[in-house]
Order: structure tokens, then C-alpha cells, then sequence
């Protein structure tokens, strides 16, 4: 019954003095947005702008907002084998933007593990609360 919580939660309000700035969305072509929702939702309430990507987002999208918002966190949710595809062409994407190192990469979704995430330069998390953690720690190493 916990999902049916976290579906029902309200939105929480955006923070005054966000500790920083996070894209977040599914990469293409996943459409299961429910744990997208609740970490976003769970990154607002610990303090971060959430810019929502939306479902099935491009690798090329992804970029472009993450530009667009300046943002510090790029999460991504991934939950099918096709989107974890997608993940090289992000990586890709990221680089011929020279966002690769300067925008924090986070990955979590039942399709993808520690490995796969590590392997492009990401951070994994497996719940909305290791998410608010890495989170929280990366934005603090990057304004050290």
C-alpha cells in the first residue's frame, strides 16, 4: 500500500532557498512514472527546484533542459531494458554538450543496478531516500 501513499501525497510547496536544482524524468521509452513521482516529490521536500522532464524523454531532451534549467542534478528514472539502452546515447548527449562532470548524474529505476549506473559516471539510488541523500552529499562536494 505504500505506493498508493506516495500517489496521494500532496505537492510540497517549492523552497525559498533551494540547495540546488534537479531535472528529473523517465528516458525514453519509459513511461512508468509513479517512482519518478515520489522522489521528485521527495527532492522538493528536502529543499531542491524540481524541474520535471516528464515520461519518455530523449537523451537529447534530457540535455537541453538540464541547459535550459542550469541544473546541478540530473535524475533519471529506469524502468524498462529499452530506456537502461537509452543510457549510452544520455552519456553521448552529455558530452557534446560539456555537461559530462559538471552536471551530477542520478539513476535509479527497476531496470538498472549500481553497475550500469557507475559505468556512465552516475549515481545510483534504489529509493526516494537514498535519492534525497545522494543528492544532498553531491551538491555539498560540488560547492566545496
Amino acid at each position: 500500500m505504500s505506493w498508493l501513499k506516495s500517489m496521494m501525497e500532496k505537492e510540497p510547496p517549492e523552497p525559498e532557498n533551494p540547495l540546488g536544482t534537479v531535472v528529473i524524468g523517465n528516458i525514453e521509452p519509459d513511461m512508468h512514472d509513479t517512482a519518478k513521482e515520489a522522489v521528485r516529490r521527495a527532492l522538493k521536500r528536502a529543499g531542491f527546484k524540481t524541474v520535471d522532464a516528464g515520461k519518455s524523454v530523449a537523451p537529447q531532451a534530457f540535455v537541453d533542459k538540464a541547459k535550459e534549467a542550469n541544473a546541478d542534478i540530473l535524475a533519471l528514472s529506469v524502468n524498462t531494458v529499452p530506456a537502461k539502452n537509452n543510457l549510452a546515447k544520455l552519456d553521448e548527449a552529455l558530452k557534446a554538450a560539456e555537461l559530462k562532470g559538471k552536471v551530477i548524474l542520478m539513476i535509479g529505476g527497476a531496470a538498472v543496478n549500481k553497475e550500469d549506473v557507475e559505468a556512465i559516471g552516475g549515481l545510483y539510488g534504489k529509493s526516494k531516500e537514498e535519492g534525497v541523500e545522494i543528492a544532498k552529499k553531491a551538491i555539498a562536494e560540488k560547492k566545496k
